[in-house]
């Protein structure tokens, strides 16, 4: 089967792309940049794509029975926003997808994107715009929501582990997520990718709160546990400074703000990877 996949070469794409080629599929890995990947060497055709810029798009998907997007922005950017990438990037690629008659749209979103106050944070509700616009086109398309990735807790944590202090967000210490291992997510999609009109809240197989998860860093860091308490308006007042502004970090605080505050629990859960494991493994290596 020949698959098109969008955001070939993040961290998430990277993984899907192992998997595909693994799967024997006839494989059209897309992105800005090429990276190797192990394992993929020469099982794929890499094409150099703009997703703001729609004529880099133009035969991408021709001849493809399924395609896959990863696309979106994931951190600081004074260039672009989620609106410019999550969605309009998103949006020409199913133009396109439509233009060579695919047959199926799969889209990486995120957890709570319809949440109430979701639209008030640009990383979600770009996400949330795209879900509703294909929902409405013919198209068979499926949607899969994890709820964050344990590479991304660890890469978030380790600043405050290193310093010595965990910074959480006063009365939301019993927020919960069961975030999961991004190779069992991969798997997880290229198994599902053929379904039909079907959204996944996926997580993995532990749940812990923010507090639990901060213990563990502490504890595989050998390191006494310690957290300051911060207020839920601090983040507020942070994201709308004229320097975090000038920096392009706003919309992250703000999604920082709604993950700390809101549980983030898939119903969906995938893969056999344990968190309390993998971050034994990350800061034990400390």
């Amino acid at each position: 089967m020949k698959v098109v996949l969008a955001g070939a070469f993040g961290n998430l794409g990277a993984e899907i792309l192992k998997c595909l080629c693994a799967a024997g599929h006839e494989v059209v890995a897309a992105d800005l940049k090429e990276r190797p990947v192990e394992g993929t060497e020469g099982k794929y055709t890499f094409v150099s794509i703009d997703a703001t810029k729609p004529e880099t798009l133009k035969g991408l998907c021709d001849g493809a029975e399924v395609v896959i997007t990863t696309m979106g922005l994931t951190g600081a950017s004074t260039k672009v926003t989620s609106y410019d990438i999550d969605y309009q990037g998103n949006m020409n690629l199913y133009a396109e997808c439509k233009r060579a008659g695919v047959k199926k749209f799969n889209y990486i979103s995120v957890i709570s994107c319809d949440e109430p106050g979701a639209e008030k944070v640009p990383m979600l509700h770009a996400k949330y715009l795209v879900e509703q616009e294909i929902k409405k086109e013919p198209m068979d398309w499926v949607i899969y929501r994890p709820t964050g990735y344990f590479y991304d807790i660890a890469k978030v944590f380790k600043p405050y582990i290193d310093k010595g202090e965990m910074q959480l967000l006063k009365g939301y210490g019993g927020v919960k997520a069961n975030v999961v291992d991004c190779p069992d997510f991969a798997r997880f999609i290229v198994d599902h990718m053929n379904d039909t009109n079907v959204t996944y809240n996926v997580g993995g197989k532990e749940t812990y709160t923010y507090e639990e998860m901060a213990a563990m860093c502490f504890e595989a860091a050998g390191k006494p546990l310690k957290i300051k308490w911060a207020p839920i308006w601090l983040f507020s007042v942070l994201a709308i400074l004229p320097k975090i502004r000038k920096e392009g970090k706003h919309d992250i605080i703000l999604f920082s703000k709604w993950t700390l505050s809101h549980d983030l629990v898939g119903d969906t859960e995938t893969g056999d990877a344990s968190f309390a494991a993998y971050i034994k493994s990350y800061f034990g290596k400390e």
